[in-house]
């Protein structure tokens, strides 16, 4: 699952980024953009690892996420209006990270042999906490509380993997039809303008 360690590392680092951007719009200093871009790439495993008891918690065994967040940074922080000519290709990763960050995180909880539906919510806090970390700390309304198809899309995704593995496909096949709903679903939520509507 190679693959997967690779589109992991980049979802990490373009979390990363995003996280930096976010507060160089605050105004925020070097290490502020430095803790911002930290908790958006990896809060939201750092939060299911501590609720699922899998400690120490991902990145403290692989320093590679570390790396990634640095980079992530210095990347936002030093060619900032390079990086913001990047929006949409930043935004196709992004999505790509939580649709993978959904199914790893699903993966992950099913592993300890938890219940699916257990599995299925740890999915889905992998994947947004980081943002809602991030939008908490710079004093915005988290994205997974307006009426933006996001966390939804991390549960239909993860919903599918699961009815995918039920249904006795190959676990290839159920990571690609989890993550592929997930950033499907997002993707069209966007370009269409579909909300939760009140």
């Amino acid at each position: 699952m190679d693959y997967i360690y690779v589109l992991d590392l980049i979802g990490t680092l373009v979390f990363a980024m995003s996280g930096a951007l976010a507060a160089d719009e605050y105004r925020l200093d070097f290490f502020g953009a430095s803790v911002i871009a930290f908790v958006t790439a990896v809060g939201g495993g750092t939060i299911r690892d501590v609720l699922i008891g899998s400690t120490p918690v991902g990145w403290m065994e692989d320093l590679n996420y570390l790396y990634c967040i640095g980079a992530g940074v210095v990347v936002a922080w030093f060619f900032k209006s390079w990086v913001q000519k990047l929006r949409r290709t930043l935004f196709l990763f992004d999505t790509i990270g939580i649709g993978i960050f959904t199914v790893l995180g699903l993966t992950k909880t099913l592993g300890l042999g938890l219940a699916p539906i257990v599995a299925l919510l740890m999915g889905m806090v992998s994947a947004v906490f980081g943002g809602v970390l991030r939008d908490t700390l710079t004093n915005e309304i988290p994205l997974i509380f307006r009426r933006e198809i996001y966390a939804t899309a991390c549960l239909s995704g993860g919903l599918v993997y699961l009815l995918a593995q039920g249904a006795g496909l190959p676990d290839q096949w159920c990571l690609l039809l989890g993550a592929g709903t997930t950033i499907a679903l997002r993707v069209l939520a966007v370009l269409r303008g579909w909300t939760l509507r009140q």
